[in-house]
């Protein structure tokens, strides 16, 4: 893996599996060693919906804690922009993960699938609320994401709608992020470095 430097604030984009939280934990890891002062705050988006979704979770935490023992977890499945400025300080680096989810729950919650049409205004003015507190943010941020637009087509109007927010989103949190990494089999590839 390339030297570690912390970002002012970074995207890490990717599939399944690619390693985008290792890589974000890599850099919190980095972080907290570099001083005595430095904290770090994991924002979790996901929520225990099903008996897999928090198996899921559980294994998350556990091999979370392990890597960076260090890192404080708070849960926030909606109010990612007000998380990002109620955790951010000049000594403490904030973890997103994952912007995927978290939109998943704003435009398709799981309790109001059936029958309603995602909530993409709500979503537009959320994300712009997120774009504000990244870039207001005291401290480094590290947002992780999925890249999802590199397959086939979806079918269903709803699917095709959430692929289409997903990377307008990550196309606008790239645009104002210094450091965009792409993730692949594990390796990180610099899409953008301006710092």
């Amino acid at each position: 893996m390339s030297v570690m430097t912390i970002a002012k604030s970074e995207l890490i984009l990717g599939g399944q599996k690619s390693g985008k939280s290792r890589r974000a934990e890599l850099l919190a890891r980095h972080w907290l060693d570099q001083s005595r002062d430095h904290r770090a705050v994991l924002v979790a988006t996901a929520q225990p919906w099903d008996d897999e979704m928090r198996q899921r979770i559980a294994r998350h935490q556990a091999d979370r804690a392990g890597r960076v023992p260090g890192m404080a977890t708070v849960e926030e499945p909606l109010a990612l922009a007000q998380a990002i400025i109620q955790h951010s300080a000049g000594n403490t680096l904030v973890v997103v993960d994952c912007l995927t989810i978290w939109l998943t729950n704003l435009l398709m919650p799981a309790e109001n699938l059936k029958g309603k049409e995602p909530a993409a205004q709500e979503g537009r003015a959320q994300a712009a609320m997120l774009l504000g507190a990244i870039q207001a943010a005291q401290g480094p941020v590290i947002l992780v994401g999925n890249e999802i637009g590199l397959g086939v087509i979806p079918l269903g109007r709803e699917t095709r709608a959430f692929v289409d927010a997903l990377g307008r989103l990550n196309q606008d949190v790239a645009a104002i992020c210094q450091r965009v990494t792409l993730m692949a089999a594990g390796l990180p590839l610099t899409l953008k470095d301006s710092t």
